[in-house]
């Protein structure tokens, strides 16, 4: 076993960025990321490839899945790691990660490490706090008892908190906000008219930080 070693599931989001930092206090990273569309790239896809050469992680495994992009779609246009903008519809969010985690799980049983790491949060609503938590057991009892990684443990770190309290941790923690990317446009500026920049500028508003992003507001 690794021991300082971990997988980080890493989509571009904010989530992804605070998650990662929180990892790098104990492990280097290996990223995991999924590529909905591979040959064409997503502005969030680039939003990982910055996040990629600021962490400097182990090792990188960018995995072309181009099949699930329509269930992407479905979900709102959004990875499920995708940070503030992922309210409601928990269920299609853990359906989405299946896959992500599978992976993941494979990789770590590669490198032998000592855990994964990815970006859900729930929030503290009763319900899909409920829901959620017992999503990451059934799939830590799975991976250590069935498939043999006894000492691997699945990672949720971010599963209780708020957007803006995200936010306000990765400003603690240093992570690269700015290379993130929330908006389910993939233009080269984010529209602050969807949903995911809503939420993404009340997160930070709420958190009282500037948002870099905001250097590149549509006029």
């Amino acid at each position: 076993m690794a021991k300082d070693l971990a997988i980080v599931l890493n989509s571009g989001s904010v989530n992804s960025a605070v998650v990662t930092a929180m990892a790098m206090q104990r492990y280097r990273p290996i990223f995991v990321h999924l590529a909905h569309n591979p040959q064409t790239g997503s502005r969030l896809q680039s939003a990982y490839e910055q996040q990629v050469s600021h962490f400097k992680p182990y090792r990188e495994h960018t995995l072309a899945m181009p099949a699930i992009t329509p269930v992407a779609r479905g979900a709102a246009g959004a990875s499920v790691a995708a940070d503030p903008r992922a309210k409601g519809h928990l269920s299609l969010q853990l359906i989405e990660l299946l896959p992500l985690i599978s992976v993941g799980a494979r990789l770590a049983a590669h490198y032998q490490t000592s855990a994964i790491y990815f970006g859900l949060r729930a929030g503290t609503q009763n319900d899909d706090l409920a829901t959620a938590t017992e999503f990451v057991q059934v799939w830590n009892e799975l991976l250590q008892l069935p498939c043999g990684l006894a000492e691997m443990e699945l990672m949720a770190p971010l599963m209780e908190l708020e957007p803006w309290q995200v936010v306000d941790l990765g400003v603690q923690l240093s992570a690269p906000l700015e290379k993130t990317w929330s908006c389910s446009e993939d233009g080269g500026e984010p529209c602050w008219a969807c949903r995911g920049c809503r939420a993404r500028e009340a997160a930070f508003q709420q958190a009282g930080k500037p948002d870099a992003l905001h250097g590149v507001r549509k006029i």
